[in-house]
């Protein structure tokens, strides 16, 4: 998820870690800990993000395809940032540091605050298509949430509007809900957002706000709605998510019966629940080769066509309809002997493949054909020969590979001395399934 987002929710958990604690005995003791509570919170909720600074300790593309995402976002890790950021909160704030050592409630809620931050942007970075894999060293594979917008404003209205109101002063309260005002209507100008989800956005917001006049400075009925609003969105989306690539996979089967759907990589619009971006990885090893299709699904066709999703987020490419819920815009198809090959011949492209979720192979370029409509470019390009060029880099982290059901055929069993046919592999723990 973007940090804006990260940030809010952070500091919304703090704020209801803060007001669900006794209060200190005097005003100055309750002021000090409420603003450590929220800062505490919205930094863990950030933290993990510093692994951006590691990009540099692997060449471009895999400094940033195998270091972010990587280390400090995994459960094992999360430990040494937790105790990190509770060694600069007590040197760097005497005022919070005098607080801690006095307060049972204080030290409860810093490490709550702490835990659940760090906690909480794992949650998020799954809910997106990107992945990650929290249970490193233990498990190196990836797990896909598929379920959310990498930008999802619905967060933002949910958990900015009752913080702004919450600030007291009239400036920082117009400020805070003016600019959230101007990113809602520059997304729908972007055609990023529909009207529709415009129209019902401001509604939330709305809510927020007599909700929070109701309950007063002290209430915290509003951040109770926000967080109950996120966790039924998250949840309604993944029903879509699993509905949309069943979709998927029915209509692919019935347009090449002989390719096995391996894999559907599903990618939320931003607010708008019956959209979906969807890229499909397809297996044919008799004909030793391996397609992917990626396109636009809606789930309810009648109301809502495909084209008429939010276009901003709609390839320019001609769409060519599949069904009449589901478009495709583009079709990659190569060998899987050759990707095989290159995986055993180059360690750059070895190292690569344990990022890529959808390995596009064209005219010498290893591509993640899940970002192949990014405005500025393919940030997961891999130039074959360039590689070729270069020594083998150097720590590498031990991420599984997405896709390894392409990488390597299928073994045979053996039966009372006969070779039989491979059997049916079982659906993968990172969210890759099979047929």
């Amino acid at each position: 998820m973007d940090n804006i987002t990260h940030s809010l929710i952070g500091l919304g958990a703090g704020e209801l870690i803060h007001r669900g604690l006794a209060p200190e005995p005097d005003g100055a003791g309750q002021r000090t800990r409420h603003r450590l509570l929220l800062t505490a919170c919205a930094l863990a909720s950030n933290f993990p993000d510093l692994d951006l600074f590691l990009t540099k300790l692997l060449p471009d593309p895999l400094g940033y395809l195998l270091n972010h995402r990587g280390h400090t976002h995994t459960l094992l890790f999360a430990l040494p940032q937790a105790l990190l950021l509770l060694a600069l909160l007590w040197g760097l704030w005497p005022a919070a540091r005098a607080l801690l050592r006095r307060s049972g409630a204080a030290r409860l809620g810093l490490a709550a605050s702490i835990l659940l931050g760090l906690g909480l942007h794992l949650l998020m970075d799954f809910t997106n298509s990107y992945g990650i894999h929290p249970f490193y060293p233990f498990d190196g594979r990836w797990f896909y949430g598929d379920m959310v917008f990498i930008v999802e404003p619905l967060f933002w209205v949910a958990f900015g509007v009752p913080l702004a109101w919450l600030t007291g002063a009239r400036t920082a309260r117009a400020l805070g809900l003016g600019l959230l005002a101007a990113a809602l209507l520059f997304f729908t100008w972007k055609g990023y957002l529909a009207p529709g989800a415009l129209a019902a956005l401001l509604a939330v917001a709305a809510l927020m706000v007599a909700l929070q006049r109701r309950d007063g400075a002290r209430g915290r009925g509003a951040l109770l709605l926000a967080l109950l609003l996120g966790v039924a969105f998250v949840g309604a989306q993944g029903v879509g998510s699993t509905l949309g690539a069943q979709r998927v996979r029915a209509a692919l089967r019935q347009i090449d019966p002989a390719a096995r759907t391996v894999d559907v990589a599903m990618t939320a619009f931003p607010s708008q629940p019956l959209c979906w971006n969807y890229v499909a990885v397809e297996l044919d090893e008799a004909a030793d080769r391996y397609r992917m299709r990626r396109g636009v699904l809606s789930l309810a066709p009648r109301w809502l066509a495909p084209q008429a999703c939010p276009r901003g987020l709609l390839d320019q490419a001609p769409a060519q309809p599949l069904t009449a819920a589901l478009i495709q815009y583009g079709e990659r198809s190569a060998s899987l002997s050759a990707l095989r090959g290159l995986r055993r011949d180059s360690c750059y492209v070895d190292a690569w493949l344990r990022f890529a979720r959808a390995p596009a192979l064209v005219d010498g370029e290893l591509s993640d054909y899940r970002f192949a409509a990014t405005p500025n470019g393919n940030f997961s390009s891999l130039r074959i020969a360039d590689s070729r060029q270069a020594a083998c880099p150097q720590n590498v982290p031990g991420w599984g590979y997405p896709r390894a059901d392409l990488l390597a055929p299928p073994a045979p069993r053996h039966v009372l001395g006969q070779v039989a046919p491979a059997a049916t592999p079982v659906r993968a723990a990172h969210l890759t399934q099979a047929e």
